[in-house]
């Protein structure tokens, strides 16, 4: 397929440095920013299924999900029901725009802190709900501490990492997403055989131990180098870049860090300078790659995968079982993510992915049409439930090795210093934004298009596997302060950007130097 990428063989300067211990374990501690957005991921599916919380909040659910007749597609339609969910999401939306002037004018490791604070307040508010209104008030304060941590710990993973690993170390961020989803729908299965009927209490309470983490983890994180640069600390982030390096050969590097901190500061307003025709590429990045995420239709099953697996006519113990394997599958191949895209890397994981999940979609679409037709009324038998779970699996994990990952990942390495906080923003904002609108429209989209909803999904995945191949480059290997040279090599964007937009050296093995433009690399 023509138009894909570059040839990248290594991209711009290879810069000294190692995987320091340091830097692994600062990464680790700042992934667990992840944590609080896939707990509660995990945990508002299990709970909404949970016949004691519908019976408290929302009696007209209760009472439609006892009727023996309900059109499987139907029984959970109800719009309060999706508000209490999708609220976060908007929440979180709002607050990206707030983090992104925290992160720049104090540092990526506060807006961690506001972060884990304000989610940790949120969990205490819903641990103790008494109302529908206590309930999205902490559903709002939960969204605040996703918008801020999702906004400043990718960039910050990014910028901590060395450039040959920067994937590896960014994806760490997806990995604590499911492993907060696989730690939510781990404890809803034990919480729902509480038989005083109060176990989405503990459920919605738990949250508090992910934001806990990542709250007393920031204390201890240090600023990446970019940061203090960008704040005036130049002599810090000298120091900070040895040590995160682990060598004293720092220069090549550390002047292409103060050159993008030379220019930032010529930034008065970055949310207008991301208009301009020269980052017209990282724009449409950080706004299509986050929209495709959300359609792909991974939110009707992490989100709503208890409810959806009782939709199926499995029974309560059963759909979260059955929510457990998917979210034991979404972990392990994220690993297969943090192993592969330093080596393959994002195209061709993009790509796969993509081709994987449409099948998928495709084959649990009809095996859902086949049982359920139009009416949405019948059973399924276990065996027939089992296919339909491995085919879900096989999407998830398709998933969680591509799209997942890579949604996060990209967008926080293609932006220039001076606009990356607002750049990451518009990803989170972007993101948060179609999560809010799948959150609030699946239980009825799935009502009113029935199996049909697998295969409204099914066809956008082959608009972004599309997407990806004609206008996404490589960009493996690539030092952060380096990726114009990517969008200044690739068949399409160049035309965006001038000679004189470079500032940057190319390295001798970087397609840019000798202008070659390899159309179709990897596609």
């Amino acid at each position: 397929m023509a138009g894909g990428g570059i040839v990248n063989t290594g991209g711009g300067k290879d810069y000294p440095g190692k995987l320091t211990l340091f830097v692994l374990l600062t990464c680790i501690v700042a992934a667990t920013g992840g944590l609080i957005f896939g707990y509660d991921i995990g945990i508002s599916g299990g709970v909404t299924s949970m016949n004691p919380f519908l019976e408290k909040f929302f009696p007209e659910v209760y009472r439609k999900k006892q009727e023996a007749k309900t059109n499987q597609y139907c029984k959970y339609d109800n719009q309060l029901l999706q508000t209490f969910t999708s609220s976060l999401y908007l929440a979180a939306l709002v607050a990206s725009f707030f983090a992104a002037t925290v992160t720049r004018a104090v540092g990526r490791k506060w807006s961690m802190l506001v972060g884990g604070l304000t989610f940790l307040v949120g969990a205490a508010l819903n641990g103790a709900a008494q109302n529908i209104a206590m309930l999205i008030v902490g559903r709002i304060l939960l969204g605040v501490g996703v918008g801020f941590a999702n906004q400043s710990v990718p960039v910050y993973l990014s910028e901590m990492a060395p450039a040959r690993l920067r994937g590896m170390l960014n994806i760490g961020f997806q990995l604590m997403i499911t492993i907060g989803i696989l730690a939510a729908e781990l404890i809803n299965y034990g919480t729902n055989k509480i038989k005083a009927g109060y176990g989405w209490r503990v459920s919605l309470a738990l949250a508090a131990v992910p934001a806990a983490i990542i709250t007393l983890g920031s204390l201890f994180l240090p600023d990446t180098p970019n940061s203090l640069l960008e704040r005036g600390h130049p002599e810090e982030a000298r120091r900070m870049l040895r040590r995160i390096r682990g060598t004293d050969d720092i220069g090549e590097e550390y002047a292409d860090l103060v050159a993008a901190s030379e220019e930032a500061r010529q930034v008065r307003h970055p949310w207008r300078n991301i208009l301009r025709r020269r980052y017209r590429a990282q724009l449409t990045m950080a706004v299509a790659i986050p929209f495709f995420q959300q359609l792909t239709g991974i939110n009707v099953i992490m989100f709503y995968a208890p409810v959806l697996f009782d939709t199926l006519g499995f029974k309560n113990d059963a759909s979260l079982m059955s929510s457990v394997i998917t979210g034991l599958v979404n972990v392990f191949a994220t690993v297969v993510s943090i192993v592969t895209v330093d080596r393959v890397g994002r195209r061709k994981l993009f790509l796969q992915g993509g081709a994987q999940m449409i099948v998928c979609q495709l084959i649990v679409g009809t095996l859902i049409a086949a049982k359920f037709g139009t009416s949405g009324t019948g059973d399924i038998a276990k065996g027939y439930a089992a296919v339909v779970v491995v085919f879900i699996c096989a999407y998830v994990a398709g998933f969680a090795w591509s799209w997942g990952p890579l949604g996060w990942l990209v967008p926080s390495e293609i932006f220039p210093l001076e606009i990356r906080p607002a750049g990451q923003s518009i990803n989170v904002s972007v993101n948060m934004f179609f999560t809010f609108c799948i959150a609030q429209a699946f239980l009825t989209m799935l009502c009113h298009f029935k199996f049909g909803l697998f295969y409204f999904f099914a066809g956008w995945v082959v608009i972004m596997t599309v997407f990806i191949a004609f206008f996404l480059p490589e960009t493996k290997n690539v030092p952060i302060e380096e990726m114009v040279l990517v969008w200044k090599s690739h068949w399409f964007w160049k035309r965006f950007i001038a000679d004189e937009d470079v500032h940057v050296g190319i390295g001798n093995n970087h397609p840019a130097k000798n202008g070659s433009d390899t159309k179709g690399a990897d596609a």
